[in-house]
């Protein structure tokens, strides 16, 4: 009888509004809940301006802006005396000599050899990696019998191997492809592992009880899973090949960018050897640009880029 009383038929809980009080009440007849307590609303539209100005830049130009500060920061800091010129030269110089080292054709050709040694490494890792990781994730019996040696294989540093590749192919590129193999392969083999062994069970019993082939399997219901997967293990490996095959040319003396670093910090060429890091700077963007977009065209059927391409 109380609630009919209060709320009604159909209005349980609704709130009473403040005519309906009987005369002398000891309810307080002061502000309504939500009216004139707690902290003040800020203001919205001049707090929101700065926010909403930064997203309405486009994402290159504040990765242009970006650059642009560290340019000026490089610049500034040796003239203004905070760390020795004799360490870390101003911009200016380091863009005069990397201007020298373009017109010289010793330049372009470590360039080419840093970028074979990128490319032939990565294809070996992944073709490897999609070969391992379809077989070893189909099989139950393979992928328990190889857990435990994948976890102890792929913890080893490939700087770790320098001396065993120096002992069997010396100073190639072979030697260099010996280690940007063994970095870039667990990142693949891994994402490929984990793509399999996401299959639907529904859909994997479905193929099962039609009998359909290996091929089949594969190609339509193992490979559309495993796609995504792969192309991350794709982008993530092919700036790992890009760092150990800098970090080969670095160690054992392999032609490219990395003994031109060498040999420039050896020769007291302060500027020279800043100017190839800020080329193998942007290298790494070059590949992590081309990864995504390789990532995007071939995913190009999958929610997660149609999502990404609508936002």
């Amino acid at each position: 009888m109380k609630l009919q009383q209060r709320g009604g038929p159909g209005r349980a809980g609704a709130p009473q509004p403040a005519e309906e009080s009987p005369p002398g009440s000891a309810t307080p007849t002061g502000p309504r809940d939500g009216e004139g307590t707690g902290p003040a609303p800020l203001p919205d539209r001049p707090a929101s301006r700065p926010a909403d100005w930064a997203r309405s830049v486009p994402d290159p130009v504040l990765g242009v802006v970006g650059i642009l500060l560290l340019a000026g920061a490089l610049e500034a800091l040796p003239r203004l005396g905070v760390v020795s010129p004799d360490y870390l030269p101003p911009f200016s110089d380091m863009a005069s000599a990397l201007a020298d080292e373009a017109g010289r054709g010793s330049f372009w050709q470590a360039l080419l050899d840093t970028a074979k040694g990128w490319a032939y490494g990565l294809a070996i890792a992944v073709a490897a990696g999609v070969v391992l990781g379809l077989l070893i994730g189909s099989v139950g019996f393979l992928r328990r019998a190889t857990a435990s040696t994948i976890e102890f294989l792929r913890p080893i540093p490939s700087v770790a191997l320098v001396p065993l590749a120096v002992l069997v192919y010396g100073t190639g590129l072979q030697s260099k492809l010996l280690l940007v193999v063994y970095a870039s392969f667990w990142p693949v083999l891994l994402q490929v592992l984990h793509g399999v062994q996401d299959v639907d069970p529904v859909a994997r019993d479905t193929a099962a009880s039609y009998r359909f082939t290996v091929w089949t399997r594969l190609r339509h219901l193992v490979w559309p899973t495993t796609l995504p997967y792969l192309m991350t293990g794709v982008r993530l490996s092919a700036s790992v090949a890009l760092i150990l095959s800098i970090s080969a040319e670095l160690l054992i003396g392999s032609p490219g960018l990395g003994s031109r670093i060498a040999l420039a910090q050896a020769g007291n060429a302060i500027a020279t050897m800043y100017a190839l890091v800020i080329v193998t700077g942007a290298l790494g963007v070059l590949v992590n640009v081309l990864a995504r977009a390789l990532e995007r065209r071939v995913l190009s059927w999958h929610t997660s880029v149609r999502t990404e391409a609508v936002t």
